[in-house]
């Protein structure tokens, strides 16, 4: 049971954060011929989220390394702050991507794109696995298709029901506090007062990243 709720939250975080991916997809894409831009969509997304497998593979390594991990959160918390401010302001991001004129150039400019883009993608996917590679390449290879169809209905339904807005960035709030308490350094740093250091921080994420994005917002 454990590990099904740990796979859909890997499918929901990945769909959540991919909506920029799509965009990209969509722009490099755009000035090839239908057939050509069919294959460009299927062959950058598949090749982008492999990428992003590889990535988050080795991103389970690294987080083993004293104080990295934490690091990491520190950076999932500034994610998680970011999507609830800028979806609920209302913002909407700009894209300046070069739109390919061949297979080959949309190809690339998708997979270079999604380079770039992939970090909270990578960091929170690892935190939520907790060392299971098998949940992690599933997770993704399923959001695949949710990707390239679903990001303009995930779209609609978040400006259709604000408040999974909330829900999602709680969720990668509970992932940074969850990724916070595993890491290794810390873990050593409050020996004494571990336990309850480890049952309270990933509940209290929740309210903390949307307390903090809601204070952005008023700003």
């Amino acid at each position: 049971m454990d590990s099904l709720v740990t796979f859909l939250e890997i499918v929901f975080i990945n769909v959540l954060l991919s909506g920029d991916n799509a965009v990209v997809i969509a722009l490099a894409s755009q000035q090839l011929p239908e057939e050509q831009r069919r294959k460009a969509i299927w062959w950058g997304a598949a090749l982008a989220v492999g990428l992003r497998c590889l990535l988050t593979l080795i991103a389970l390594t690294l987080l083993q390394v004293p104080y990295l991990q934490a690091a990491g959160a520190l950076l999932l918390f500034i994610i998680a702050i970011k999507l609830i401010a800028d979806a609920a302001g209302g913002g909407q991001q700009s894209h300046h991507v070069r739109k390919a004129r061949t297979l080959g150039q949309a190809v690339r400019t998708i997979i270079a794109a999604d380079f770039v883009m992939s970090l909270d993608n990578v960091l929170a996917i690892a935190a939520v696995a907790e060392g299971e590679p098998v949940l992690i390449l599933l997770g993704i290879a399923i959001s695949i298709p949710m990707i390239i169809w679903g990001s303009q209905l995930l779209s609609r339904l978040l400006q259709k029901f604000p408040p999974l807005v909330y829900i999602g960035g709680g969720l990668l709030g509970y992932a940074a506090g969850e990724m916070l308490v595993h890491d290794p350094g810390i873990i050593k740093l409050l020996m004494n007062h571990y336990a309850t250091f480890k049952e309270a921080v990933p509940i209290l994420s929740v309210p903390f990243v949307i307390a903090i994005a809601l204070l952005r917002l008023r700003r």
